[in-house]
């Protein structure tokens, strides 16, 4: 069972996604929130599984929150999925950055929002739609890549492991690496978990965000 925090500003959104996921048998909705402190209480109280976060609150915006969360939680912290009107949100970006696990749309259909919560839930990082890529690679556009001497971690990667951080940052899931290097998936999954530890990276979207930023990746560079 997915035990799931609810956290937005209006009445209505949260009965709306109640609705939604109430209808899940594997899922349970166990609290809601009306701001970004009331989530932070309630994430130490209730211990969810995942947190469905509103960017824009008043009181304590959806990115603190998340900030506030993921740092006291450890090991323990909840994922959380955050949900934005905009799809070009300047906060998103930050929220990625904070360890966020990825990022919807609010008028996402429901079944797209039932299966992005399955993937955050067994500890993937959402990063379909692609759209996550192009937040990232619009705000990198804007400030340019830093010197890549400020992340020297990515020198202890591999020529491959590097291979394959590049696809992760265009968007490509384990299986269409797989495909693309003539490899296993089973082989894309040791590289991308090998590519978090030596980097120190909660998932594949602290990977992306880092990719750009070093200028591992390019903004405009995509999938074919």
């Amino acid at each position: 069972m997915i035990r799931i925090l609810l956290v937005d500003d209006q009445a209505l959104v949260r009965a709306g996604f109640r609705m939604i996921l109430d209808a899940e048998s594997e899922m349970e909705v166990i609290g809601e929130a009306a701001d970004g402190r009331e989530a932070v209480d309630q994430v130490r109280a209730l211990r969810p599984d995942v947190v469905l976060m509103d960017i824009r609150m008043p009181e304590l915006d959806g990115l603190e929150a998340a900030r506030r969360i993921l740092a006291n939680g450890g090991d323990e912290a909840p994922k959380i999925l955050m949900l934005t009107t905009f799809d070009l949100d300047e906060y998103v970006y930050e929220a990625l950055r904070a360890g966020a696990s990825g990022f919807l749309l609010k008028d996402t259909p429901p079944e797209q929002l039932v299966a992005a919560i399955h993937v955050i839930a067994q500890g993937e990082a959402l990063l379909s739609p692609s759209i996550t890529r192009r937040v990232i690679s619009e705000f990198v556009k804007g400030t340019g890549p830093k010197p890549q001497a400020q992340f020297p971690r990515l020198q202890d990667l591999t020529a491959r492991e590097l291979e394959v951080m590049k696809a992760i940052a265009r968007g490509l899931s384990n299986a269409e690496i797989a495909r693309e290097l003539f490899v296993s998936e089973t082989t894309v999954k040791t590289h991308v978990a090998r590519i978090l530890m030596k980097l120190g990276l909660r998932d594949r979207v602290q990977a992306v965000v880092l990719a750009y930023e070093a200028g591992v990746v390019q903004p405009g560079d995509h999938a074919d």
